[in-house]
């Protein structure tokens, strides 16, 4: 295991590299100035230029692009500096702190919600192949993937929140207007309703039918056959012998979706302005802040990379007959 784990580390280097000159490079052809962006406007015609020029020296603008790379990298390595926001006139890891803890929030309760309904629905889906319930669900899941994410929660707000008035429009809940205790787990219960619910049903689709497949996968082979010959109860058939080795396609979309705690819902948290990460990264595209823009694409492609190498292990555990060298 911990062979197979330094080899997999080693592949991912040249990778994470390929993705960090890629991004740097998309990041120095973008249009606009982010020198620019960052200086006041009311200053003088005279003083503007003084004040562009130290910004521009201090932000490494001087220097040969593969120079701005190499202090890019060792501020992120060393100094764990993803740079300065141009919008929020902020260092960008500052930033970034803030709102990611808001969408671990929201990304956990969806999380638990979609897995506690998407496995057991997927499960009877196969074992009832070709029945009422089945055909129901799939039609259920083919509208939901179908639905925009944007469309289902202006839906929703103005089902639940304008016309019903139970839900707030969107926003986050004021810790100073509401206070302490339980008062504010209500408040961030009826914050997180509607966008939960968005997000819950879009991932529903996709999860629904991956668990279905891969029982059905599963369910057909011999050893589901004579596990049955055995005189095994149907439980012990689904969840001891069909649904262990159905985990194995199944743990990559459950580990692709815990990872994506960290990524944010870009949409949905535009929709009901939930101070996210999803909407720091539309704000930031829309304002031009590159260094926000480049930096969030990194962690996200880290994240993402670190995702498949967790599948790859969890592979080995959850099938003995992997092996992991």
């Amino acid at each position: 295991m911990l062979q197979y784990f330094i080899k997999r580390i080693i592949i991912l280097i040249p990778v994470v590299f390929l993705i960090s000159v890629v991004l740097f490079g998309i990041s120095r052809i973008m249009p606009g100035d982010p020198v620019r962006a960052m200086l006041p406007t009311n200053l003088k015609p005279d003083q503007y230029q003084a004040v562009y020029d130290v910004m521009y020296q201090r932000l490494g603008r001087d220097k040969s692009v593969p120079e701005q790379y190499v202090r890019w990298v060792k501020n992120i390595i060393i100094n764990r500096d993803l740079g300065y926001s141009t919008m929020f006139n902020r260092p960008v890891k500052e930033v970034i702190g803030q709102r990611l803890g808001n969408t671990i929030i929201l990304n956990s309760v969806v999380n638990f919600f979609y897995l506690l309904i998407a496995l057991p629905v997927g499960i009877k889906m196969a074992t009832k192949r070709g029945s009422l319930f089945d055909n129901s669900a799939q039609v259920f899941s083919l509208v939901t993937y179908s639905v925009p994410a944007f469309f289902l929660g202006l839906t929703l707000i103005f089902i639940f929140g304008v016309t019903l008035g139970w839900f707030p429009l969107g926003g986050m809940p004021n810790k100073t207007l509401v206070g302490e205790g339980m008062p504010l787990i209500i408040e961030w219960a009826r914050h997180l309703a509607l966008p939960v619910t968005t997000l819950t049903i879009i991932s529903l689709a996709t999860v629904m039918r991956y668990v279905r497949n891969a029982m059905i996968d599963a369910l057909s082979q011999d050893y589901i056959r004579t596990a049955r010959s055995k005189g095994l109860s149907e439980k012990v058939v689904i969840y001891s012998h069909a649904f262990r080795n159905a985990l194995i396609p199944i743990s990559t979309v459950i580990v692709s979706t815990l990872f994506a705690l960290l990524i944010g819902s870009t949409i949905t948290e535009t929709v009901f302005q939930y101070n996210g990460i999803g909407r720091l990264m539309f704000n930031a595209v829309m304002a031009r802040d590159t260094m926000m823009i480049i930096s969030m694409n990194l962690i996200f492609a880290l994240v993402n990379v670190t995702a498949v190498l967790v599948a790859d292990i969890i592979y080995g555990l959850v099938d003995p007959r992997i092996k992991l060298k």
